[in-house]
């Protein structure tokens, strides 16, 4: 491309650190985000019955997997109250008083946003049972039997707790919380116009089929869906005319080891293993990580979850199975004895 080129195609955040990219490409406001139509209207009900009556509204817990938008709402939130958000994390508060020194420092109706919230040590846990429902924390002086407990109150906010692990929020915590919202893998559609919207602020030239091509492999995931769009666009400026087509997305995405199901190496590596090296399982997870070269949890939390909702992997208490449907996609014939596996099709007392 030539430089008459390159200044045509100048991005609205082009003088932007690449770490603030993905911020800038947040929506702002709840009219703006897309998807998630169900969990948008109960918000807004939250949200505008507590700003008529001049209070800050319950506190929020959102769940559900990585990169959906948990983070975004909660800022969203924050806007919409037009109240500052103080940002943390469950790992990062280690003790009951680092939770303190955040809650007594706040000032009314602010927004207290805590990610990986089922990580919050036990000490903070217990505190935070008394802020959220009587704005109020025991601050311990001294050590042993002289110790004493001292009250202090704090101005009335609203938490927002973020999780991609609902089941281990213990239950006196989960029922803390007057609104819980899950968030739900988008449809290629909605991913679509996302990634629309996001190559509009970036200055990237997008035609539809190529966002449509990039939103089939994006596995349901707007942060996923940002990613690639940033990876094609690199394509498509350094080997085409920097035009997002459908054919310089394929080839951008197969240069990056996403197929068209959007499985990536590691999805193939786990899957391939499952076929090639264990007959399509059972198998256990910590041999299955071995195999591939990873680490049991990676296996776990990164690929696991998508090949299951997929329909290519199956968890039975034998180990992990290999669906028919794996087989195919790495274009393979089951063997004749694969229907006898603890997994889909596998024979049943009832057979």
């Amino acid at each position: 491309m030539t430089d008459s080129d390159l200044d045509r195609f100048v991005s609205p955040l082009a003088d932007a650190d690449e770490r603030q990219i993905e911020g800038a490409l947040r929506p702002r406001r709840l009219t703006e985000f897309v998807g998630q139509a169900r969990l948008r209207e109960q918000l807004t009900l939250v949200l505008e019955g507590a700003i008529r009556r001049g209070r800050a509204p319950d506190h929020v817990l959102l769940s559900g997997p990585p990169g959906l938008g948990k983070t975004t709402i909660a800022m969203i939130i924050a806007a919409e109250l037009g109240a500052p958000l103080r940002i943390s994390s469950g790992p990062a508060i280690e003790r009951a008083g680092d939770l303190a020194s955040v809650l007594t420092t706040l000032t009314g109706g602010e927004v207290v946003f805590i990610d990986e919230i089922h990580r919050l040590a036990r000490p903070a846990e217990e505190m935070l049972y008394l802020a959220m429902e009587d704005f109020r924390v025991d601050v311990m002086l001294g050590k042993g039997p002289g110790a004493t407990a001292v009250p202090l109150d704090i101005a009335p906010f609203t938490l927002v707790g973020a999780t991609t692990r609902a089941g281990l929020l213990p239950a006196p915590l989960r029922d803390r919380f007057g609104f819980t919202g899950h968030l739900d893998f988008y449809d290629p559609a909605e991913l679509g116009v996302i990634i629309r919207r996001s190559a509009e602020l970036l200055g990237v030239p997008l035609r539809d089929e190529g966002a449509d091509e990039i939103a089939g492999r994006s596995r349901g995931t707007p942060r996923i869906a940002n990613r690639l769009l940033r990876r094609v666009r690199d394509f498509a400026e350094v080997r085409g005319d920097g035009v997002v087509t459908r054919d310089a997305a394929r080839a951008a995405l197969e240069l990056y080891e996403v197929d068209e199901s959007g499985l990536d190496r590691l999805d193939r590596a786990v899957l391939t293993a499952l076929v090639r090296q264990f007959g399509g399982g059972p198998v256990g997870l910590s041999t299955l990580a071995v195999a591939v070269g990873e680490e049991p949890e990676t296996v776990e939390v990164v690929a696991e979850p998508f090949l299951v909702r997929g329909g290519l992997m199956a968890r039975t208490p034998r180990g992990r199975v290999a669906t028919p449907t794996a087989w195919e996609h790495l274009g393979l014939v089951p063997p004749a004895s694969f229907g006898d596996r603890d997994g889909p099709g596998a024979s049943t007392l009832f057979d």
